[in-house]
């Protein structure tokens, strides 16, 4: 009976263990599975339309968020950082959509002390309030700040981050490829620009919007990065002025320059290929930054660009 009895524990321990091991590896699958991505778009027009092109994009591909660009913070001489190019709304934000207000400032703002953190947040809040803007959980600050602006510009977060967490929202910021390197920001959360990664002033380089092989330089800290983190891709092509060789500007409007017989208009637009690459990329570093995808940015040929199938796949790497 002494015999029967041990061997019966036996094979319970060893049932036991299995099963316990059996669960340990079920967590770990669930622990490794990544979310569906939440489907967003960034919305960088000094006019905002609602449209039925617009509107039938925003279903059929189950956009969740839309980053708006309110307005942007620029320097003018001899006076206080200011707000300019507001965006206008000639139509109601879509209903059910969650808007991120997102305000892009300057460089050069950030060598006057960071004491317009206040005026930024309150203006944001009338813009809300005005528009009947009710779905607001976040808000966004872009700027490609640097070693010699760093200190302020983070004195400014944290100003802000005060106010915006007061208002039980959460505060995010761009975050470039060579700010990967540089500290963490003190914010809730980041995206990832993975566009205007090279020099549109070089003529013969045809990836200044995204090239792979730059951005393979820059993440290998991506894993490391504390910051939580989502990522932003482009829809957008650029069309580049050069005269004799030489690089004049970005062409944004038809009469923005004065365009000669013998100048050179180059226009750059991301493939598809390098685009799925970089997420690629980016899948291998650090899954949970596909946890949210970004496109920019909303107008009617960026939505119109690729065929159905295409936007799943870039949504859903």
């Amino acid at each position: 009976m002494n015999r029967v009895k041990t061997t019966h524990v036996k094979h319970t321990l060893k049932a036991r263990l299995a099963l316990l091991v059996g669960l340990l590896l079920l967590l770990g699958a669930c622990s490794n599975k990544r979310q569906t991505p939440v489907r967003a778009l960034y919305y960088w027009s000094t006019t905002f339309v609602n449209d039925s092109l617009k509107t039938h994009f925003y279903h059929q591909h189950g956009v969740q968020r839309l980053y708006v660009r309110y307005f942007d913070v620029v320097k003018h001489p001899d006076k206080d950082p200011l707000p300019n190019a507001t965006i206008t709304f000639n139509d109601s934000v879509p209903q059910g959509m969650e808007i991120i207000p997102t305000v892009f400032i300057t460089n050069d703002c950030m060598r006057q002390p960071a004491t317009f953190a206040k005026q930024l947040w309150q203006r944001i809040c009338q813009m809300n309030e005005t528009h009947g803007i009710r779905n607001v959980k976040e808000i966004q600050i872009d700027c490609d700040w640097s070693k010699q602006t760093q200190d302020i510009y983070f004195d400014f977060l944290r100003q802000l981050h005060k106010m915006v967490e007061q208002a039980g929202l959460k505060l995010s910021v761009t975050i470039r490829l060579h700010q990967l390197a540089m500290p963490v920001p003190p914010v809730d959360k980041g995206t990832l620009m993975l566009y205007n990664t090279g020099d549109f002033r070089k003529l013969d380089y045809q990836r200044p919007i995204l090239d792979p092989d730059v951005v393979r330089r820059y993440i290998s800290g991506l894993r490391a990065y504390s910051l939580p983190l989502n990522a932003a891709y482009p829809l957008f092509r650029v069309r580049a002025l050069f005269r004799g060789g030489r690089f004049v500007g970005l062409i944004h409007t038809k009469d923005e320059y004065p365009v000669l017989p013998t100048d050179t208009i180059a226009v750059r637009e991301t493939s598809l290929t390098d685009l799925q690459s970089v997420q690629y990329l980016i899948m291998k570093h650090r899954p949970d930054v596909h946890n949210e995808i970004i496109l920019y940015d909303v107008n009617n040929r960026n939505l119109t660009k690729y065929p159905f199938h295409t936007y799943e796949k870039i949504y859903n790497p």
